[in-house]
C-alpha cells in the first residue's frame, strides 16, 4: 500500500488579517465594540482610530504598530478579560462581513488541497482565535495580552505578533506541528510581513503598499490585486510564482461562475 500520501508533512496557507482577509482594520472594530460598550473611553478610541488612519496613509512601520498596541493595551488595562471576549457578538458578524469575497476563495482552495490555515495577525488574540473558526480555519495567531486573576494588566503576554514577532510565532507552530515552510504560503499587504513572507515556500503579496510591491518585484513573488467587484487580478509574478497564482484566479472566477448558474 502507497502511504506517501499520508506521511508526508503537512503544509499550511498562513494569512495576515487587515487589508489582505478583511478589507479594513480589526482593531478599529474591536475598539468601537469596546467604547460603545463601556469598556474604553471615547478619547481612547480616538486615538486609536487616528492611528489606524495614519497607518492606512503612512504604512507600516515598527513605530507605528507598537504605538498603537501600547494605546490597545493600556486602554483596557484593569477591565475584565471575560467582558472583552463577549464583545464578539457585536464584532464577529461585523469582521465576517469585511472578508473579502477572493479571501474566502483563496481559504476554500487551500482547504481543498488539504492545507491547514492560520490567520497571522498583531491583532488581539481575542478576536483572531474567534475569527478563524467562525471561517472554518485551523486556527488563528494574535498578539496576547496579560490577565491576572480574569482582569487584563495593560501590559503583553509574550512575543508581539508583528514583523518578525510574526515569523517567530510560524516558524513555532510548524514546529510543533509538522508543517513544512518550504511547501507553505503566506499572504499579506504589508511590508512588515516580509519576515513572515520570507519563511515560506511561496510569498503572495495582496495589494501590497509600495515597499511590499518592490519586494515582491525585486523577488520575483506573486502581487495579486483584489478588487472591490469581486475579481482577483495577477498583476506582477516571478517565474514560478505566474503558474500558480494563475490557476488560482482561474479557479476562484470558475467557482463564482458556477455557483452563478
Amino acid at each position: 500500500m502507497n502511504t506517501s500520501a499520508s506521511s508526508a508533512p503537512a503544509t499550511a496557507a498562513f494569512f495576515d488579517l487587515d487589508r489582505t482577509l478583511i478589507a479594513g482594520s480589526s482593531a478599529f472594530v474591536f475598539g468601537r465594540a469596546a467604547r460603545d460598550a463601556g469598556l474604553v473611553r471615547t478619547w481612547d478610541f480616538l486615538e486609536d482610530a487616528l492611528g489606524a488612519v495614519w497607518f492606512r496613509l503612512a504604512g507600516a512601520s515598527d513605530d507605528v504598530a507598537a504605538s498603537a498596541r501600547d494605546r490597545m493595551l493600556l486602554a483596557v488595562a484593569g477591565v475584565r478579560h471575560e467582558d472583552l471576549v463577549d464583545l464578539n457578538d457585536m464584532v464577529l458578524p461585523e469582521l465576517l462581513g469585511l472578508i473579502r469575497p477572493e479571501a474566502r476563495a483563496l481559504l476554500e482552495h487551500h482547504r481543498a488541497a488539504g492545507r491547514e490555515t492560520w490567520i497571522v495577525s498583531a491583532s488581539p488574540v481575542e478576536i483572531v482565535e474567534p475569527l478563524a473558526h467562525a471561517l472554518s480555519m485551523t486556527g488563528g495567531i494574535g498578539t496576547r495580552g496579560e490577565v491576572v486573576d480574569g482582569i487584563c494588566t495593560g501590559r503583553l503576554d509574550g512575543p508581539f505578533c508583528y514583523g518578525t514577532g510574526k515569523a517567530e510565532a510560524i516558524s513555532r507552530l510548524a514546529y510543533e506541528r509538522g508543517i513544512d515552510l518550504t511547501n507553505s504560503w503566506g499572504y499579506s499587504d504589508s511590508a512588515s510581513d516580509i519576515p513572515m513572507m520570507e519563511i515560506v515556500g511561496n510569498a503572495v503579496a495582496v495589494n501590497p503598499d509600495q515597499r511590499l510591491a518592490d519586494t515582491a518585484a525585486e523577488r520575483g513573488w506573486p502581487v495579486v490585486e483584489f478588487s472591490r467587484r469581486s475579481r482577483m487580478l495577477v498583476r506582477r509574478y516571478g517565474t514560478l510564482g505566474a503558474f500558480a497564482v494563475g490557476l488560482l484566479a482561474a479557479w476562484s472566477l470558475g467557482l463564482r461562475k458556477g455557483r452563478q448558474r
